[in-house]
């Protein structure tokens, strides 16, 4: 998203120096350039992403490295993936999708029968890497194989960044990025790829992953289950609510969005979900009878 999932490290709190009218300047260059605008991101996670990429570019100041900035394109795109840090795991935070698969899809999906509906979207925002949906997808074959007979579901990705999500799609992933998946479920679903290992063709079939920018809301996705999790914590607080605002209103009345354990519904938004685990960060769009 700026959309990853991942949260930042204590090394990322350390205080750095990069003036503001540099700042103006990457924002202007990014704009420009990759078309990614970074004023609604907190300006001390700007600040420090940046001052990585001058200390590794050796530049001696600020300016010198806007400089460089606005004729290299290799570091703008450097630059870009420092800023979305789109890195993730399958089944990270594991005990999120244990929750899922114990108590929140199968209160879905039967919300779903008495509503006499028989099609649902479930929307992965800020997917990164892609190994957010496709665990949702491993959990569907898994545990929910009578479901996706009865029901049409639309399994959606979506993160500003195309390149990270044109490696989604290939569904080709690093030893580091499965560290979190159980042996049989490995065995089931991956296949050896030299060093690496590939999806199974049918898991990625059911994921259609799209550029999507959370700050355009012509974009969401109507949906009964969001999943966005570390993404809202990069951003202003006055952002987040704004967000906050067009998941409820992109959810069916009785859906359900996940945060990041670092996340919670703020502002008054607050009124529009109810809390269905305050552990996971698990809410629900409010209405007058739960689950």
């Amino acid at each position: 998203m700026i959309f990853h999932s991942q949260t930042p490290s204590v090394h990322e709190e350390t205080p750095v120096d990069f003036p503001d009218d540099a700042l103006g300047q990457v924002r202007e260059i990014l704009k420009a350039r990759r078309n990614f605008d970074i004023g609604s991101y907190k300006e001390k996670y700007l600040k420090r992403r940046i001052a990585i990429r001058v200390r590794a570019t050796h530049s001696e100041t600020a300016d010198v490295y806007c400089d460089l900035l606005a004729r290299n394109e290799r570091e703008l795109d450097i630059l870009l993936d420092g800023l979305t840090i789109n890195v993730s795991q399958f089944f990270r935070n594991g005990t999120t999708f244990e929750k899922l698969r114990g108590d929140i899809l199968p209160a879905l999906f039967a919300r779903l029968r008495r509503e006499g509906r028989n099609r649902t979207t479930f929307w992965s925002a800020g997917c990164a890497g892609g190994e957010e949906p496709y665990s949702l997808a491993i959990i569907l074959k898994d545990s929910f194989p009578e479901e996706l007979k009865e029901f049409k579901i639309s399994l959606v990705a979506t993160d500003i960044d195309e390149r990270i999500l044109d490696a989604a799609r290939t569904g080709i992933y690093g030893p580091e990025r499965l560290a979190e998946v159980a042996g049989g479920v490995r065995e089931r679903y991956f296949s050896p790829a030299g060093d690496r290992s590939r999806l199974d063709p049918a898991v990625k079939e059911m994921v259609e992953f799209r550029r999507n920018d959370l700050f355009d809301f012509r974009s969401f996705i109507e949906s009964d289950l969001i999943l966005c999790r570390n993404v809202l914590i990069y951003f202003e607080r006055g952002e987040q609510v704004r967000i906050l605002h067009e998941f409820a209103s992109s959810l069916h009345t009785g859906g359900v969005l996940v945060l990041g354990k670092a996340e919670t519904v703020v502002g008054e938004v607050r009124q529009r979900f109810t809390t269905l685990c305050p552990m996971e960060r698990i809410y629900q769009k409010s209405r007058l009878t739960a689950y």
